[in-house]
């Protein structure tokens, strides 16, 4: 008779699945945010602490936080390693930052590392790219990663702050008469007519607005060139509001009457003009129009950029706030909600082992890439600044 150990092994077994093991640990720079007006950090310590916890290391360059309420302490306790060298933070395998680098911080990256930061292409130049590319960089734009529904989380995360901060900035500024405001306050009073607020573009900046103006009790009027953006619009809203395309009667009446001017107007590359100098002129003594879509050129006549220093200027008697960067005038809110979205995806790219792996398996993730190993992917790019790219579908087979 054959020994037990012999015939267990034709014995049927319990099934052993593969299991691949692809778990890395990441070493990631946050250097401090050295564009003007920038406050924001893309972690917050509470995030870092979830990151460490799975084995990655985070490197952040001192004062990182500070504009944003966060000290180094914070981080340190978090377990990330606080750097009081910014070329060593740029030195990183993956460096994470809102802004994107600078010519000098390009210089300090090392080559064929990763970089996550905001595009901003319409702020960027030939040479920018050229510089990248002779790096061998990887870079990702947050603001075109996409989810698993194919949202763009850090762009809706955005016009969500900057509707609501619109709001809220135009409600300080028509109370303050010294600063040319009619001295209203924002919201519907017994006895009292209610603040008239019109809006120019249905999308996600004003959708965010429109709530807040309700919420105050404000009358509210919706612009746009779209039949079906104010549809859409109108359908997401529990109230009822007036909308109408940009005709321009109805337009200057609701000038008239306002006494708020909320523009949010976007194009394919500069925001369309649909106000005129002379429609502003026709606007209330101590009117204020807030035009969030200066970024991207302004869609009022009379805009012109202004600063978080000194956000406000008065032509032809309306105070304009025209900021291009509103949100980072809420550094810590803004921080946490560009946190909550980008450590999940960090989470994720230890999982898979790496960008490499993660690139070719997430789609969304794929879709914010703008250059491989320096090689740029992005046909816009490419068209706005005369560059050779090749298309991602070509890398990732």
């Amino acid at each position: 008779m054959a020994p037990l150990s012999t015939i267990s092994k034709f014995l049927p077994q319990e099934e052993r699945l593969a299991i691949s093991n692809r778990q890395i640990s990441l070493k990631i720079g946050l250097p401090k945010e050295s564009t003007f007006q920038e406050k924001r950090i893309c972690l917050a310590p509470d995030d870092v602490a979830v990151l460490v916890a799975n084995g990655h290391q985070i490197l952040v360059e001192s004062g990182a936080g500070e504009n944003a309420n966060f000290s180094d302490r914070d981080y340190s306790e978090a377990g990330a390693e606080i750097i009081y060298d910014t070329e060593q933070v740029f030195s990183c395998p993956i460096v994470l930052k809102v802004e994107p680098p600078t010519k000098t911080e390009i210089n300090y990256l090392r080559p064929k590392s990763v970089l996550i930061s905001a595009l901003q292409i319409k702020t960027q130049t030939k040479e920018y790219f050229e510089a990248l590319s002779k790096k061998q960089i990887t870079a990702l734009a947050f603001e075109y990663i996409q989810d698993e529904e194919g949202n763009f989380p850090v762009l809706q995360s955005v016009s969500e702050i900057v509707g609501t901060a619109s709001v809220l900035i135009a409600s300080e500024l028509i109370a303050n008469v010294s600063n040319g405001g009619g001295g209203f306050l924002f919201g519907n009073i017994t006895g009292v007519p209610p603040i008239e607020v019109v809006f120019l573009g249905a999308n996600d900046i004003t959708k965010s607005a429109v709530k807040s103006a309700i919420g105050l009790g404000a009358k509210v009027k919706m612009f746009d060139s779209s039949l079906a953006n104010l549809r859409e619009l109108k359908q997401s809203l529990n109230d009822s509001i007036f909308t109408s395309t940009l005709q321009p009667k109805i337009l200057k009446k609701a000038l008239m009457r306002c006494n708020v001017l909320i523009g949010a107007m976007r194009g394919e590359s500069r925001s369309p003009i649909v106000v005129s100098e002379d429609m502003v002129q026709l606007m209330k003594k101590g009117s204020v129009i807030v035009d969030a879509s200066i970024d991207t050129g302004g869609c009022i006549e009379t805009s012109r950029i202004t600063t978080l220093a000194n956000p406000t200027f008065v032509k032809h008697n309306v105070v304009h706030y025209c900021v291009p960067n509103i949100a980072s005038r809420y550094a810590r809110t803004s921080s946490f909600t560009l946190s909550n979205i980008l450590m999940p995806f960090i989470l994720k790219v230890g999982e898979e082992g790496g960008i490499e792996n993660i690139l070719h398996a997430d789609k969304g993730l794929r879709n914010g890439l703008y250059f491989y190993h320096g090689i740029l992917t992005d046909s816009t790019v490419s068209e706005w600044f005369g560059l050779p790219y090749k298309p991602i579908n070509l890398l990732f087979i």
